[in-house]
């Protein structure tokens, strides 16, 4: 009963979180951690015990997978070279910095737990960063870059403090064996994402030979894809968060979608728009309920001879230590990479210093974070307790808490006027595409017109009305770069002809704009906005033609 209570606690706070961060003007996060810990304050407050394995299966693989898919592979391809600098590079370089800062800063921290310590702090949350700044001021290839880099860098930082903890543990650390072990995690998860998108493409194949197979069969299969994926990578000593991440980079290569029927399609669309608001906020909830216990136990390792302020200080130098890290690193890969360009010949894209400062301060970290360090052990093993555990879980969420009061505050006038006036990039080639796809089912719709007998006047003209009718609201769309207008016919026959030729310019358009994709015209996110658009009307028609 406890667990029921407290699951429809954390949903009726992420449903009003939405309202009351307008009212208050806080980024949602922001305000979903405060509410959190505003329900556990309290001695009788609200307390729950996270399980950190349970918390990284439920809640990681789908968000995971649904970030994944939404993001612009386009964009993730063009620049894969600084989002794999960020999501490795800049994480072995945190790892070693910043855990010898922080052995030097707090000296009770043994080495090898200050770098599980930066392991854990690595992974960035680029969902914080969307809701704390919005995306028009943001230049879109940092965005991309930041988005790309929070994919991948979950799995190379968990990877990483896996070896860290082992080493806490055992005393001893090879390099070898530990490049060797980081390898087949990473090599394991790709392929257990690669082969549970298969596993599921041939589930939904088979759902679709059978007849009467209800909708919401396939949509629980694309629910239970990321799931399998991750089990699949850890139960073969992989990466599980790589395997989510990579079957949601592949699925819009796969065709998995051409197996959905249309309402199928509707609804899977739906359902992850749903979950990934309800995971997301759950998760900052969480996060706010944990932090009262954690701040009521302030290690004595911290307090000194100023019990209150001390703490907090120690907690903005890691905090400010791993901006600056960013900072470093992003700066000295872009000398680097403008040295590589200039003796090959080429120009050179660089970023300003303004640039490098957003991208540094937007490091937020998040959910990863918080499950990483949980999962800490509680003995070593001769049965002595883990040396300093409640140490670096205390400034482990406070550089949370302290990462994402920073970027609140500095990231916006940081980004303000980054981005030039005029309108927006993605505007102006979703507008292309829909004029191309409106292009290409007048082209079919005019096929269409001259098939069929000429002797049937009577079939012969309504097809020709139901055909100039279409037509014409597919001129509209091309002069205004809108949407057509569910146009009605008058005669029942004329109704039918229109439903036809509606379908097949729906399949022509779906058609063009694969092809549009396939070429790098267009990216993720305009193929699946129209793609929604277009499968909506095709559900629209086919559910009036039912009801007929």
């Amino acid at each position: 009963m406890q667990i029921a209570f407290f699951i429809l606690v954390v949903l009726v706070v992420v449903a009003i979180s939405g309202a009351l961060a307008r009212l208050a003007r806080l980024p949602l996060p922001v305000l979903q951690i405060a509410v959190g810990a505003a329900l556990a304050w309290p001695v009788r407050g609200i307390h729950v015990e996270i399980d950190p394995e349970l918390f990284l299966l439920v809640f990681i693989p789908p968000l995971l997978f649904g970030d994944a898919f939404a993001a612009p592979k386009r964009e993730l391809i063009a620049l894969r070279r600084p989002i794999l600098n960020l999501a490795f590079g800049l994480v072995f370089f945190t790892i070693v910095a910043f855990g010898y800062a922080l052995h030097w800063i707090v000296p009770s921290i043994p080495l090898a737990v200050g770098f599980a310590l930066a392991a854990v702090l690595s992974p960035t949350d680029a969902v914080a960063i969307s809701s704390i700044v919005d995306k028009t001021l943001v230049p879109p290839r940092l965005m991309h870059i930041l988005e790309g880099e929070s994919l991948l860098n979950d799995a190379s930082g968990l990877v990483m403090f896996r070896f860290a903890v082992a080493a806490a543990l055992t005393g001893t650390f090879s390099l070898a064996d530990a490049s060797a072990s980081f390898m087949y995690a990473v090599l394991a998860g790709v392929l257990a994402g690669v082969l549970a998108l298969f596993a599921c493409a041939k589930a939904l194949k088979l759902l679709n030979r059978v007849s009467g197979v209800p909708a919401e069969a396939q949509v629980l299969v694309m629910i239970l894809m990321p799931f399998v994926a991750y089990l699949a990578a850890e139960e073969l000593g992989g990466s599980g968060i790589l395997a989510a991440v990579t079957a949601g980079l592949c699925i819009s290569l796969s065709g998995v979608f051409r197996h959905l029927n249309v309402s199928a399609r509707m609804q899977t669309i739906s359902f992850w728009t749903t979950l990934t608001f309800v995971f997301n906020g759950a998760i900052f909830v969480m996060l706010g309920l944990q932090l009262p216990d954690i701040i009521r136990a302030v290690p004595p390792e911290l307090r000194g001879n100023y019990p209150v302020i001390q703490p907090i200080l120690i907690v903005v130098a890691l905090t400010a230590c791993l901006i600056g890290l960013r900072f470093i690193w992003i700066w000295t890969s872009e000398i680097v990479t403008a040295i590589i360009a200039r003796l090959k010949g080429r120009a050179a894209e660089t970023f300003g210093f303004r640039v490098r400062l957003a991208g540094s301060v937007a490091g937020v970290r998040g959910a990863i974070t918080l499950a990483g360090i949980l999962s800490l052990p509680l003995a070593m093993r001769d049965g002595s307790p883990f040396p300093a555990r409640d140490l670096v879980i205390f400034l482990a969420a406070g550089v949370i808490i302290c990462s994402l009061l920073v970027a609140t505050v500095a990231l916006p006038r940081i980004a303000r006027g980054l981005v030039e006036p005029g309108e927006d990039a993605g505007a102006l080639e979703e507008r292309r595409a829909r004029v191309g796809a409106a292009r290409a089912a007048i082209a079919r719709l005019e096929s269409m017109a001259g098939e069929g007998d000429a002797g049937e006047d009577e079939a012969a003209a309504a097809r020709l009305a139901a055909t100039e009718n279409l037509i014409a609201g597919y001129r509209r769309r091309i002069a205004a770069a809108d949407d057509a207008n569910d146009l009605r016919a008058e005669a029942r026959e004329a109704g039918r002809l229109e439903r036809e030729m509606r379908l097949a310019a729906i399949e022509a358009e779906r058609l063009a704009l694969r092809d549009m994709f396939r070429s790098g015209e267009i990216n993720d996110h305009t193929l699946q906005a129209l793609f929604s658009e277009i499968t909506l009307s095709e559900a629209l028609l086919n559910g009036r033609q039912a009801r007929k």
